[in-house]
């Protein structure tokens, strides 16, 4: 795998006119015109002036309903543009705020911390303006978080938020079992460092020790991104206390109806899917939580499969939103809307998580070329193999990349045993199809000669020409095994049982299918390559080479648990 050499300038323009198109075919009827952009600098409470952009219909009278946004990304201006002429055009006033230290604003820029503040502080603007009707607030990833943020205090006149592809449980985001994220996080510290980084991503993701990587090979030093990749443990203060405890806050004292937008293979998934727990049942009760079969940008990203009933309503879906509480003033109802992954169909629940209704169980077995099966085998047997973190496995097929966005999502598998670090392990064909909703989970029981390392698990889909696609991965190690909010000791060779859970899933397998999955330890540059070391992993700047030992049948619980209705 090497730096994407994909032509981004192409990819954009394709996405322009995608989404010209989207704005241009809107449903609400046009019953005003586009309105002229103010500038304003307005002051936030501690009188450091923001950018802010104000577009007002014209043609008709207020007050208006307005949608309010706040970015740091100066590259989304046209795209902002574009959206408030659209919005206008249909009655809506559209106002855009751009994060202190970006795009003309003044301050510093760092990330997170001033937004609740700031946001607040455009907020009560907007609702002291006697042009505004109402406000709802709109937006995607970091402009997800800048609403989010504050949800629990804004104005009356705040009446819901449309936020997609965010959670607020940062560590969620930021680690898996002690492995972090380095897709998403490094390669976003690189994009927002303040200047330009001109070193290459991988060898970025790869630099030991990770804690030098800003000022050895970006030049410049960023203590955000180092305190996102010291403090491992998810029970850590940092994450408990300052602006990711409040954060964590937020979702239960919300009043206002939310809808939250997520993808399958979105990196922000699982912390969505507790944010959305996190809201009171009273707010559930009129809010919306929708997962498709997305990436971070709304892309399809499921392949092999038919997507009939899927439509690009990215645009389409806020504005109707926003239409019923803004301008019919209309209750809404709650609603979990979850794209099933080769039905091709939406299901509808009440709830989320889903309730399982049965689970099954495939164990692992060494016979008959590496198998899954019903039982158990009785016979206990280990296998070995030695995994190199110089070496790593390269994501391919991933739930949260970022910089890679090509691997995310569900996409052709290599042949089993493509690896001699790889374990793969195939059922027998489907008897009829099997409906999975909710988290699959892989248990194992392992050792290692290391005082820590990691194992992963990728769940895949073999269709009946032979050709296997990844449902759903995942990896946890050692020293957080099985839950562990802090880091515990491992012994060398000490044999113990681990669980690899995976992040929820609404998925058909076809009768013929088989189940195959692979074990591993390593999954590059989705998650940092452990370096079979313990202790903090980015403060490690030496690895070593692991021989790792799964155990099947006999007493050891080896087996892939699958929630089915």
């Amino acid at each position: 795998m090497a730096d994407s050499n994909i032509d981004m300038e192409k990819l954009f323009r394709e996405y322009m006119e995608k989404f010209k198109k989207l704005l241009e075919d809107l449903p609400l009827p046009i019953v005003a015109k586009e309105g002229e952009m103010q500038e304003i600098m307005l002051p936030a409470d501690d009188g450091v002036k923001l950018r802010t952009w104000l577009f007002i219909p014209e043609g008709i009278k207020g007050p208006f309903p307005t949608i309010a946004v706040r970015t740091c990304y100066d590259n989304q201006a046209e795209m902002l543009k574009m959206k408030a002429a659209a919005f206008n055009k249909r009655g809506f006033a559209f106002a855009v705020q751009w994060c202190r230290g970006t795009n003309g604003s003044e301050g510093e820029w760092v990330p997170n911390i001033n937004e609740r503040a700031d946001g607040l502080s455009f907020m009560r603007f907007l609702a002291n303006d006697e042009k505004v009707k109402n406000i709802g607030y709109w937006g995607d990833s970091y402009l997800a978080l800048t609403g989010w943020c504050m949800a629990d205090a804004v104005p009356d006149k705040v009446k819901t938020m449309y936020l997609g592809v965010y959670g607020c449980f940062r560590h969620v985001s930021a680690y898996k079992d002690g492995m972090f994220r380095q897709d998403i996080l490094t390669d976003w510290a690189m994009s927002n460092a303040g200047k330009e980084v001109k070193a290459g991503y991988l060898e970025s993701a790869a630099y030991r020790p990770q804690v030098e990587v800003d000022e050895k090979l970006w030049g410049i030093k960023l203590p955000w991104y180092r305190d996102w990749i010291t403090h491992t443990d998810a029970d850590d203060p940092y994450w408990k206390e300052g602006f990711w405890g409040d954060l964590m806050e937020i979702p239960s004292k919300v009043k206002i109806p939310v809808y939250v937008k997520e993808g399958w293979y979105d990196h922000h998934l699982g912390s969505a899917v507790r944010t959305w727990e996190a809201l009171s049942d009273e707010v559930k009760k009129k809010s919306v939580f929708e997962i498709g079969p997305w990436n971070h940008a709304y892309m399809p990203c499921v392949d092999n499969q038919t997507m009939d009933n899927l439509k690009d309503d990215s645009q389409e879906s806020p504005l109707l939103w926003f239409d019923k509480i803004l301008n019919k003033e209309a209750d809404t109802e709650g609603e979990i809307r979850l794209y099933r992954v080769g039905a091709d169909k939406w299901d509808i629940q009440k709830s989320f998580p889903t309730s399982k209704k049965k689970e099954k169980k495939l164990y692992f077995s060494a016979e008959e070329g590496k198998a899954l099966k019903e039982e158990n085998s009785t016979d206990e047997i280990g296998i070995s193999y030695i995994y190199d973190p110089e070496n790593p496995i390269y994501s391919n097929g991933s739930e949260s990349t970022f910089h890679s966005m090509q691997q995310n999502g569900s996409h052709i598998q290599p042949k089993m045993d493509y690896r001699e670090d790889v374990l793969s392990f195939i059922s027998q064909d489907l008897a009829e199809d099997l409906h999975v909703n909710g988290k699959i989970n892989i248990n194992l029981t392992v050792s290692s000669d290391a005082p820590d390392t990691a194992f992963t698990a990728k769940v895949m889909e073999v269709y009946e020409d032979g050709r296997a696609y990844n449902v759903r991965g995942s990896i946890t190690t050692l020293g957080y095994r099985n839950d562990t909010p802090h880091r515990i000791k491992y012994e060398p060779g000490e044999k113990v049982n681990i669980s690899i859970k995976m992040w929820d899933i609404d998925w058909s397998f076809k009768k013929g299918s088989r189940i195959r999955v692979d074990i591993s330890s390593s999954d590059f540059p989705q998650y940092s390559a452990h370096t079979n070391n313990e202790g903090v992993w980015s403060l490690q700047d030496t690895v070593r080479k692991a021989t790792q030992t799964v155990y099947f049948g006999g007493n050891n619980e080896s087996y892939i648990e699958l929630p089915i209705e």
